[in-house]
């Protein structure tokens, strides 16, 4: 570390945040051997296991974690999200986030930052230094700001994502090398920018790990076909950070953190067919494929990820449940989440959350009224078409996504990792930064 210090000196105290989706902390401390960088910062400084946010989505997580609020404070519940006071659903992108994101603070208190690869952020905002969105984007020409990022990119190997459909074969050979690809190829974009020197904060983010878990964790917990190729593209991983580990200057601070970890899938489970099933959800006729569909029946629909709405009088368009029995149906339909079980026996959730208690701010009004978090091997799926079963056991993932499997590294002496959670992170990027903010401004705290 130092290499540049001559060029910006260390006056001024800078960041680099480097985000992973869907590294499995669970993963990090049972192969330490695997991940010396990640080892080595705890060491130095502060490391452990985080809780996410619910829902633990990837739409829902990056705006929290790059806000430092809670769903109902960023407008963003997953993947999919129902507009107000109608059937219409939409894919929340950057400018559907409600809430400033830490580049927005440290831009506003005249600083620069660079932003590569965060989900969630399409279209690239002019306002910051430089910009390619990630998750979402349509693609990477209109992704990347200024020209000359966009130059670069397009030019080199860089991708948006891995071809998720190469997971999919029986073979993850293919699937192998193009994630592999995608991982290195973004790694030489942030080291690149990483040596430009010109910012205060930098944030990329590597997305390809959640790819490779959701079709290979099987085979690292059940020490299948692929599980020493998993433990390798982690390696990699690893390697790549701490390449820009130690290419960083002294006066910048690296943080280094994922969304949510990972855990053994057995079924994906369909929750709308089973709401159909039990009673709460119907249909105008057979031909059905999106919320619209739902006739006045209805009382209860869900959104992935185990996302459980009521249909209520007044709030959507047919709403069937009576405001003053609100209640008393919520009671009813959680009572019946928490009886549900699966094929082996075992229930489908290991706890039911009331609105009220994870959701709070001004754009609460389209939070789901209960939120199921799904024991390990439940991956709750949403779909408004037919399926055969609530229960499918053949589908080409085995690995789920895991509420309390996080993972956060803060490379400085002064750092806590405890008790923390995805809301931590901002507020701890803006005291690294020496940005001020009110007591109020987050629903987490600094962890330095």
């Amino acid at each position: 570390m130092g290499l540049f210090d001559r060029l910006r000196g260390s006056d001024t105290p800078r960041v680099a945040f480097i985000g992973i989706d869907g590294l499995s902390y669970r993963l990090v401390a049972d192969n330490p051997e695997t991940f010396p960088t990640l080892s080595a910062i705890a060491d130095a400084g502060g490391g452990g296991g985080i809780d996410s946010i619910l829902p633990a989505e990837s739409s829902a997580c990056w705006p929290s974690l790059t806000t430092g609020k809670n769903p109902g404070e960023t407008g963003v519940y997953g993947f999919q999200d129902r507009e107000v006071g109608s059937y219409d659903t939409y894919v929340p992108m950057g400018r559907d986030v409600q809430s400033p994101r830490v580049w927005d603070r440290a831009t506003d208190a005249g600083l620069d930052a660079t932003v590569l690869n965060v989900p969630v952020t399409f279209p690239p905002q002019r306002t910051v230094q430089r910009m390619v969105s990630g998750y979402l984007s349509p693609d990477l020409d209109a992704a990347a700001h200024p020209e000359e990022l966009r130059e670069y990119l397009t030019g080199s190997d860089y991708r948006l994502s891995v071809n998720a459909k190469l997971g999919h074969k029986a073979d993850k050979s293919a699937f192998l090398e193009h994630a592999r690809e995608t991982l290195d190829a973004r790694a030489a974009a942030f080291e690149r920018y990483v040596e430009r020197d010109d910012w205060d904060l930098f944030a990329g983010v590597f997305t390809a790990p959640d790819r490779v878990n959701h079709f290979l964790w099987g085979d690292y917990e059940d020490r299948g076909t692929y599980r020493e190729e998993l433990l390798a593209f982690h390696a990699a991983l690893d390697e790549h950070i701490g390449s820009i580990r130690e290419t960083l200057p002294n006066d910048v601070t690296l943080v280094v953190g994922s969304t949510h970890g990972f855990t053994r899938l057995e079924y994906d489970v369909y929750c709308n067919e089973w709401l159909e099933r039990e009673g709460w959800l119907s249909y105008e006729d057979d031909d059905h494929d999106a919320l619209a569909d739902v006739d006045d029946e209805t009382r209860a629909y869900s959104l992935v990820p185990g996302r459980f709405y009521l249909n209520v009088e007044g709030r959507e368009p047919n709403g069937v449940v009576p405001e003053d029995e609100y209640e008393e149906t919520r009671a009813e339909l959680r009572a019946a989440l928490e009886s549900w079980t699966g094929p082996d026996g075992n229930p489908v959730a290991d706890r039911v959350v009331e609105r009220e208690t994870v959701f709070r701010g001004d754009h609460a009004a389209i939070a789901p009224d209960l939120v199921v978090v799904p024991n390990d091997g439940f991956d709750l799926k949403s779909g408004f078409r037919s399926h055969d079963g609530v229960f499918d056991a053949d589908g080409p993932r085995t690995g789920m996504h895991a509420f309390g499997d996080a993972a956060l590294f803060v490379d400085h002496p002064d750092a806590s990792v405890a008790d923390a959670d995805l809301l931590d992170v901002a507020p701890t990027l803006l005291k690294l930064l020496d940005i001020d903010y009110g007591r109020t401004d987050f629903d987490g705290a600094s962890l330095v």
